[in-house]
């Protein structure tokens, strides 16, 4: 007789899509480790083994379900798992008839209880609870802020699999319906990016179709300007990136979204340089950095994290660079100096930046001396955007740094 905390690891896995071996898989994205077997994920999920709670919060997060749920529940099974044969035996044929987990409805009395609740949640037909929610919300966070460390190819399984998730959530939203499809958004749009990142452009597109969607579904523009934005970086000339990142500027305006107004007035006056616009690249950085003033990116939306100090260095270092403004020198100073000496995960973005403008601004010794450290960089700390800049930069070095430069392109592909 199966016990409900193994049928409840077998629920969160079937509702998931996944067989044993793709669960597996799934965790290992989330742990970064190759440990997780499906051998390991049949014994869970026969009762012959219980989680550690290490292994419950990866699961968890797999699932894209409470951690605090799991572990309560892992916490009684493991108590169930002591007692004696027919102690065990009666108590699991009293779990089972109140909880009917494998049936087609859970008791009241269970769903008073925490396991209760989670696996209500996950039965069709049922409303998600606000716990299982938030969890949910609070993991597309989570991803947002682990796309500033992480690879995008350790990062696509993982994200892809808590969307996943929050798919399989929304038809039971409720009155959560409304957060939980702006989360479905956000995970969208970072898929979105991977996907770009990776080379697949047409994955990237409809990620972000589906993201400005979500947008519409629930009345949230700011979640729009995230997928117009990243769709930006892939866009093939600069009129049409200017085009979105236009709109993507409407849709940022008001209270709570000075942060995300930084980044895309960043990037408008990015793609204003690429054209030879000096005026409107000056007007829309000096916009960036005034709503910056009144920006706090660690508490508005969860995607602009990464907008820090040192990206919004990086921007200005790319405008002043392509322009070949005076302005260069004194903005590199002050990145180096913010940078320190211990290179954050952002960090490495402004390395690339700061090596492409000292390149183009025709301080090539300087460049090439940053180029080396970004190349460095770059490997120690991968992110999204690191292939994007090696490939650029590669284009801007000297004959002489052929090396370099084909060590950078590698990178890139």
């Amino acid at each position: 007789m199966a016990d409900p905390f193994a049928e409840l690891l077998l629920r969160l896995r079937k509702d998931a899509g996944r067989t044993q071996e793709q669960q597996a898989a799934a965790i290992n994205a989330v742990s970064g480790r190759d440990t997780m077997t499906r051998r390991e994920i049949s014994r869970y999920e026969r009762f012959e083994n219980v989680p550690t709670n290490h292994t419950l919060e990866q699961i968890a997060a797999a699932c894209g379900v409470s951690f605090e749920d799991l572990r309560r529940e892992a916490k009684a099974a493991r108590a169930r798992k002591r007692k004696d044969s027919a102690r065990e035996e009666e108590d699991q044929e009293d779990v089972k008839r109140r909880t009917l987990l494998g049936g087609a409805a859970i008791g009241v009395s269970a769903a008073a209880e925490p396991w209760g609740r989670l696996a209500l949640a996950l039965s069709r037909g049922s409303k998600a609870d606000a716990p299982s929610v938030a969890a949910l919300v609070d993991r597309a966070a989570e991803l947002h802020i682990q796309e500033l460390g992480l690879s995008a190819r350790r990062l696509q399984r993982t994200v892809e699999s808590h969307l996943d998730a929050i798919t399989a959530a929304l038809p039971r939203a409720g009155e959560h319906e409304r957060a939980l499809t702006v989360a479905a958004g956000e995970t969208a749009a970072l898929a979105g990016w991977v996907a770009w990142d990776l080379g697949e452009t047409n994955k990237a597109d409809a990620y972000y179709q589906v993201t400005s969607e979500c947008a519409s579904a629930a009345g949230h523009p700011p979640l729009r300007a995230l997928a117009l934005t990243y769709a930006s970086y892939g866009t093939p000339t600069p009129k049409e990136r200017l085009r979105l990142l236009s709109q993507a500027a409407q849709d940022v305006r008001g209270h709570g979204n000075a942060t995300a107004a930084a980044w895309v007035l960043g990037r408008h006056a990015e793609e204003a340089a690429a054209l030879g616009d000096d005026t409107e690249a000056l007007r829309a950085l000096e916009r960036a950095r005034f709503a910056y003033d009144f920006a706090d990116h660690t508490s508005e939306q969860a995607w602009v994290r990464f907008v820090t100090p040192y990206r919004m260095d990086s921007l200005a270092l790319s405008v002043y660079g392509q322009l070949g403004r005076s302005e260069l020198s004194a903005t590199a100073d002050t990145a180096v100096e913010r940078l320190g000496d211990g290179l954050s995960d952002g960090g490495v973005v402004v390395l690339g930046d700061l090596a492409s403008a000292l390149l183009r601004g025709g301080d090539v010794e300087q460049g090439v001396y940053v180029t080396r450290q970004f190349a460095a960089a770059s490997q120690a700390k991968p992110n999204t955007m690191g292939k994007e800049r090696a490939r650029a930069i590669a284009t801007w070095l000297p004959d002489n740094e052929r090396e370099l430069a084909d060590h950078l392109r590698k990178f890139a592909s």
